[in-house]
């Protein structure tokens, strides 16, 4: 396959930012914005971040993350929403939101799309990570154009292994054909800059995962029920920490499923049988990211609905104070008569 050079893409663009302060209005369109592009081996810069939110190391790369970041699904990832998803995009970043996760299987590529709109004037401002669902070498490294050309850019701050769930995807990954040669190769040519693996599924999995290689980064589902089935917390927090990988925490809410506000649709409507339920969530969206912001994680990925989620969201990181461990409990506790539909991508059963 041809060597993917795309290092001279950005050039001479200007970036964006809107320069302000926490708790002050600005412009949602950004017309002020005017920090330059970053080049590839820097880390990018947002200047409302260290106001909006306290921020941690993300691992040993020496980046400075939000303890609140933007995760691609949600309205990112539908079609013909491309309008309001750019609209969630800039009002993010303009609130402080200095890192964005997506990936290319999310929306079959709309998110990324999404975000590259966004990307082509903003890329200086935000830490950019995608990830590969492809186990080989050739096919990552399709999904590794696809997501260059889709996310208008010509390199990715951090590129993830995706819901890596079996150990028999682990052996295909580290295999004589596997993708684990795409990240290399990509990062040697400067296409990425930081390599990471991503988990849902099985803790065990991802933690023999990091003893055959030493990622940078790794993102993986734990909320609030996390410690009552296949802990993530428990059985892989530990490992990760000794190592200094930088943890990104995801599944928050579960799809709005672990929060008291949400309204369980109809059953001729719920067409997924893991996310079949006719019980609404235990907790609020402030318990369920303090849970997680209170844990050992460098950042939380979150996707949201609409601006208001956004707003909403980074107000309650600008608000942070750590749980003590008697009010984490608490809150575990509010989660056990959801725990299935809560952690419904946890392996439930040896066929899932």
């Amino acid at each position: 396959m041809k060597a993917i050079n795309r290092r001279t893409f950005l050039g001479n663009g200007i970036a964006a930012a809107a320069v302000v302060t926490a708790g002050k209005s600005f412009n949602p369109e950004g017309e002020n914005r005017l920090l330059p592009l970053k080049k590839n081996n820097e880390d990018p810069f947002n200047p409302v971040t260290y106001n909006a939110m306290p921020t941690r190391s993300f691992g040993k790369t020496g980046y400075k993350v939000g303890i609140l970041s933007l995760g691609g699904q949600a309205t990112l990832e539908i079609k013909g929403r491309e309008e309001e998803s750019e609209k969630i995009i800039n009002r993010a970043i303009d609130l402080g939101i200095n890192y964005i996760d997506t990936a290319a299987s999310y929306g079959q590529g709309v998110s990324q799309l999404n975000i590259g709109r966004v990307m082509k004037t903003r890329r200086g401002e935000v830490w950019l990570s995608t990830k590969t669902h492809d186990r080989t070498y050739d096919g990552s490294m399709r999904l590794l154009e696809e997501s260059l050309k889709n996310l208008q850019t010509d390199h990715i701050d951090l590129w993830q292994l995706h819901n890596v769930q079996r150990q028999d995807q682990v052996d295909q990954i580290f295999g004589a054909n596997g993708a684990i040669k795409a990240l290399e190769k990509a990062k040697a040519e400067g296409m990425v800059r930081y390599l990471g693996i991503t988990g849902h599924f099985e803790p065990l999995v991802l933690s023999e995962a990091i003893k055959r290689y030493p990622f940078d980064s790794i993102l993986l589902a734990v909320n609030a029920a996390d410690v009552h089935y296949l802990s993530f917390k428990n059985y892989l927090l530990p490992e990760v920490q000794k190592k200094g990988i930088a943890i990104v925490g995801m599944k928050v809410t579960t799809r709005s499923r672990i929060l008291a506000s949400w309204t369980p649709p109809p059953p001729e409507q719920q067409s997924d049988a893991r996310l079949r339920t006719s019980i609404p969530g235990t907790i609020s969206i402030r318990e369920a990211l303090t849970y997680n912001m209170s844990l050992p994680v460098s950042t939380t990925i979150i996707g949201v609905d609409d601006i208001a989620q956004i707003e909403e969201n980074v107000k309650i990181a600008s608000e942070f104070t750590p749980l003590s461990q008697s009010q984490m409990e608490e809150i575990e506790i509010k989660t056990l008569p959801v725990v299935r539909q809560a952690l419904y991508f946890r392996r439930w059963d040896l066929g899932a």
